[in-house]
């Protein structure tokens, strides 16, 4: 079964956030901003890193509604909406200030 190439990067991303924020962010002994960052900041890495693997050098145009991007806009763009929602809720959940005060 194959999958369009937006679903792949989607589930791709799905698959990374969900493995983060049931599993690596819960388990953080000292779960402050900086600690989540640092690790998202290599989640993003390694999601870019295998949709580049995917998709380099293909040509692939990729649907954004209202624009066409190529694979690493795609990737970004779609990891960062899918996972604000989930990082509001973590840091609410436990009080990770976000503007310098609590929640």
């Amino acid at each position: 079964m194959q999958f369009a190439p937006e679903a792949q990067i989607l589930i791709l991303n799905a698959a990374i956030l969900g493995v983060a924020y049931l599993g690596i962010y819960p388990s953080l002994r000292e779960k402050t901003l900086a600690r989540v960052m640092t690790v998202d900041l290599v989640l993003t890495v390694l999601a870019v890193g295998v949709a580049g693997a995917l998709f380099w050098g293909s040509g692939v145009a990729f649907n954004m509604l209202l624009f066409s991007a190529n694979w690493a806009v795609f990737s970004i763009v779609t990891l960062l909406l899918m996972e604000w929602p989930l990082f509001y809720l973590f840091a609410k959940k436990h009080g990770i200030s976000l503007t310098g005060k609590d929640l």
